[in-house]
């Protein structure tokens, strides 16, 4: 009799642990206790994304802090951790082993880097730890739909698809070249503006490379001058834009230039200087500046900088957003916080626009990008303004 009663209690284990997906009931959940729930993010603070990544955890921290000083989410407080993975696959993924392995997190949030994300997704998943809203605009952040990750960025793709013919139909634009980084992120912007110029039957007039973390661009830039573009499509970051363009002015070569939302950021014109201007990106979450005609940015922009000293930037008003979403579904979840209640809870809720001007974010069982727009901005005067607003890419 006290098999019987022993082999029925295995049995009944077994079918919670299948009925919940694996994940554990919420006293026992990774990452969660009765006071505290445990997140974390990796990202560039030592590499050519540096600029970015501690803008990102920032703004992340700001809005964990002021859930913190608010009680928390159903009492418990929010431990929010980073880690740096210097833009370098291998170095994120140790950085995911430590934070799944000892940390015993519950989610990665905003974590940065194409390649980065990806080289932490077996670790990440095999533990049942989700990864949401990474900072890159990559496909394979939301293809195939998987359970434990979600993205909130309009694909790279896609922006670049839409981007070339906006230049053709908008700015007249008849001879194109690309330059993109030799990666994932690079690889994606290219393919887009490539399948954009063969919907409207036109193709690329030339197209160069470069390795990442590369500080010259002078043989790219004269190649595609040689090819007489009058616009050129760029999968680049920060310094890459930067360096590409500001070594065409030096040429007296003027072409249009546009790229994606990942080289939107204050940190083009602020590094770049004059030379930045006429610059435009596809982009979904406006800068925040200073001068900002909404009060509550202007009053936030106010706030960063006291608990930071120093302004914010693109990647600041990101972190924020991104750690508010969140909460918002912690929040809706209630006190039985687990995986399998939070991925349901994020499937069925929509976030509206924000103070940044986000767009609307929607998720639901079978759609796990959260946007499918994007805006078109130029650097004018020193500035992101907007030129267009939200156009479908998906």
């Amino acid at each position: 009799m006290k098999k019987i009663k022993l082999t029925a209690a295995i049995v009944a284990l077994a079918l919670v642990k299948v009925g919940t997906g694996g994940t554990a009931l919420a006293a026992d959940q990774i990452g969660v206790t009765k006071d505290q729930i445990t997140i974390a993010t990796i990202q560039d603070l030592s590499g050519p994304l540096a600029g970015f990544g501690k803008a990102a955890k920032n703004g992340m921290q700001m809005r964990a802090d002021e859930i913190n000083q608010q009680g928390g989410i159903h009492g418990r407080k929010i431990k929010f951790l980073a880690e740096d993975s210097g833009y370098n696959p291998q170095k994120g993924l140790l950085a995911a082993q430590k934070l799944v392995e000892q940390d015993k997190i519950f989610a990665s949030i905003g974590s940065i880097g194409t390649a980065v994300v990806v080289a932490t997704f077996p670790t990440l998943f095999d533990k049942g730890v989700m990864n949401l809203f990474p900072l890159t605009a990559a496909r394979e952040m939301y293809e195939p739909v998987h359970k434990l990750k979600f993205a909130f960025a309009a694909p790279y793709y896609g922006q670049a698809r839409v981007g070339v013919k906006w230049m053709v139909k908008e700015r007249s634009a008849k001879k194109f070249c690309a330059i993109y980084q030799d990666d994932d992120f690079g690889t994606e912007v290219f393919k887009g503006g490539e399948d954009g110029l063969k919907d409207i039957n036109m193709k690329f007039a030339e197209v160069t490379t470069f390795k990442r973390g590369a500080t010259d661009f002078s043989t790219q830039v004269a190649k595609m001058k040689a090819a007489d573009c009058d616009t050129v499509v760029m999968g680049t970051l920060i310094r890459e834009t930067i360096g590409t363009i500001g070594t065409a002015r030096k040429l007296g070569w003027n072409p249009n230039f546009i790229g994606t939302v990942g080289a939107y950021t204050d940190l083009i014109h602020k590094l770049g200087g004059k030379a930045m201007d006429g610059f435009y990106a596809l982009y979904q979450v406006g800068v925040p500046y200073a001068d900002d005609p909404s009060k509550n940015v202007r009053d936030w922009v106010g706030a960063y900088k006291s608990k930071f000293n120093e302004d914010p930037g693109l990647f600041s008003a990101y972190g924020y957003t991104l750690m508010d979403m969140f909460v918002q579904t912690a929040k809706k979840v209630g006190p039985s916080l687990t995986t399998d209640t939070f991925v349901k809870a994020l499937e069925s809720t929509t976030f509206p626009r924000d103070m940044f001007g986000s767009p609307e974010y929607k998720f639901t069982a079978t759609q796990h990008l959260g946007n499918t727009t994007s805006r078109v901005g130029q650097i004018q005067n020193g500035r992101w303004v907007a030129i267009t607003d939200y156009l479908p890419v998906h």
